[in-house]
């Protein structure tokens, strides 16, 4: 099945998918072939602007040529385009624009994949998109558990879990992806949980789309893997929870903000409420430890507690006083 379809007006994703692992590298590809052929079709335009044809056409080509990297405006003048090149029989450059028009409108390019992925098996493509400047946006949702391989421990499993190959609770810090992005300083890099704030989810879809360069979003995606309690139909409340508690960070990098003076770093979650004791006991993957290994559990709730206040302590540094702190 595909959550994928098209509005009124008939626009909408175009989608293709490969390999669980080469995500990025297939995603990256299609982002360049698209980039090169519109290229290509700018130089076209340009040779065709110094030739004799009419001012309502040349108006327009020119408008287009200045518009073609903002996604809205290249949709408006690129429409303006298509009418006027509807009749353009005998001037070849003006037919092979016109036969390029599915190239007018700027094209919001994205690879979607979750934290076996971009945490583990696929890392080493996403840190090579992430290191470009290529226009193009990652979306990782992160469940923490390799989910749909029968749950297996992951980079992005917290400290103390139970999954497959960490029976006793994983021993280990969780591996932390979007500040390690944050270190090229020119990608935008966002941490998300839409239950605990959609007006934030919105703001970082919106900021990395408009950024002209490579954007990481990081979204926490509650799992069955989880055990939740409360049960799957209360995932947007579980999200809110563990961003409450100080579990789940929420923060944008925007490099934008630096040429404006400004701090790049925005911190958008409060400090931790002391709830994440009973948000672990909530989800089986910490719970089972209880029973199990109680005093591996009791050691281990005690460490993720301290990595939880100590990360706050350092995005509120950031957030504060910039990002080399």
């Amino acid at each position: 099945s595909s959550p994928y379809c098209t509005n009124a007006d008939g626009h909408g994703p175009g989608w293709a998918s490969s390999l669980f692992e080469d995500a990025a590298e297939y995603g990256y590809g299609m982002a360049l072939a698209y980039g090169t052929r519109r290229k290509a079709l700018a130089t076209k335009v340009e040779q065709t602007l110094e030739t004799d044809i009419p001012a309502d056409l040349k108006e327009a080509l020119t408008a287009w040529l200045g518009a073609m990297n903002d996604a809205e405006r290249s949709r408006e003048t690129g429409d303006r385009l298509k009418e006027l090149l509807k009749d353009t029989k005998g001037n070849k450059l003006l037919e092979e624009i016109a036969r390029c028009e599915d190239l007018f409108t700027k094209k919001s390019h994205w690879i979607v994949g979750g934290d076996g992925w971009a945490y583990d098996i696929g890392y080493s493509g996403l840190d090579h998109v992430m290191a470009q400047s290529e226009d193009i946006n990652i979306l990782v949702m992160d469940t923490e558990v390799y989910s749909n391989t029968g749950g297996q421990s992951s980079k992005a499993t917290q400290t103390g879990a139970v999954a497959k190959y960490s029976a006793s609770g994983k021993k280990v810090s969780k591996k932390d992806l979007a500040r390690m992005i944050i270190t090229y300083g020119h990608a935008y890099v966002a941490s998300i949980s839409m239950g605990a704030n959609k007006q934030q989810t919105m703001k970082a879809f919106m900021e990395a789309e408009r950024h002209p360069g490579p954007s990481l979003v990081v979204c926490y995606a509650p799992c069955i893997a989880h055990g939740l309690r409360a049960g799957m139909g209360k995932t947007q409340n579980e999200a809110k929870l563990a961003v409450e508690s100080g579990y789940w960070p929420m923060f944008r990098y925007n490099p934008s903000l630096t040429d404006e003076g400004k701090n790049p770093f925005v911190l958008d979650y409060k400090e931790p409420n002391g709830t994440l004791q009973d948000f672990l006991s909530n989800e089986v993957r910490f719970a089972a430890l209880e029973k199990s290994h109680p005093e591996e559990s009791k050691r281990l709730r005690s460490k993720i507690e301290e990595e939880v206040n100590n990360r706050y302590k350092l995005l509120k540094g950031m957030a504060d006083h910039g990002v080399g702190v």
